[in-house]
């Protein structure tokens, strides 16, 4: 099993959080918009719910979830890098009717017995725990009895695949060139190394129903490069 340096990837987080947006939509031309929409569609929130977005980053899924939940509802945007977190609760200013609430945290801390959700997402984020295996258990704790969560993410294609292979191409000669024009190269370069420790889609789904979860579906997106993952409790 992996474990990944919190300190670490807090820290790469924080360093990168005020050119985060517009790299993801440079090194995505775009997309990753859209990944993240049909991720929220899959997942179908309702107004009147209770979600958390973990690992929230700038906020993008919490902003999508509120749209839907929006006014009955509620969504938590949670992440332990301040930094990222303040990108977030500004973007959020703009927005005239949201029911978000921006909490700094780390998803570990959670207390199951005072945190319970309706739903619960991540974005690029489950790689990036200290432990993906507890990290999924931990999400089962955090949800209400026939609640949900997805995942969106790199997919760890197996090796020597035409997938991974042109994933390799991608970051090595596409992400971290253009990050380094931002002096970023140093923390976009570990997310190779970030996808071949993390498990498969089939490894996930082993993982999520070792965990309790009653039904999971894994589903590789473009080309291969990234995919979702869907559980029920």
């Amino acid at each position: 099993m992996h474990f990944q340096n919190t300190k670490n990837i807090k820290k790469i987080f924080n360093n990168i959080s005020q050119k985060y947006d517009l790299l993801n939509t440079l090194l995505s031309f775009g997309l990753h918009f859209s990944w993240k929409k049909r991720l929220i569609i899959l997942l179908d929130p309702k107004n009147g719910e209770k979600w958390a977005d973990l690992c929230c980053g700038t906020g993008d899924m919490s902003i999508l979830i509120n749209k839907m939940v929006c006014p009955e509802g509620s969504v938590l945007g949670i992440d332990n890098a301040s930094n990222i977190l303040e990108v977030a609760k500004n973007k959020s200013k703009y927005i005239n009717n949201h029911v978000i609430t921006w909490k700094k945290k780390d998803v570990f801390e959670l207390n199951e017995f005072h945190y319970k959700f309706d739903g619960i997402c991540m974005s690029y984020g489950l790689r990036n725990l200290k432990d993906v295996e507890n990290g999924i258990k931990k999400v089962y704790s955090l949800l209400n009895d026939n609640g949900k969560a997805g995942f969106l993410d790199f997919n760890h294609s197996s090796k020597n695949s035409i997938p991974a292979f042109f994933q390799k191409i991608y970051l090595r000669f596409i992400v971290v060139p253009i990050a380094g024009i931002f002096k970023l190269q140093n923390e976009y370069s570990y997310i190779e190394k970030s996808i071949n420790n993390f498990p498969s889609g089939s490894d996930l789904i082993s993982i999520a129903m070792e965990s309790g979860f009653k039904s999971s579906y894994y589903k590789e997106i473009c080309f291969g490069q990234m995919g979702i993952l869907i559980l029920n409790k």
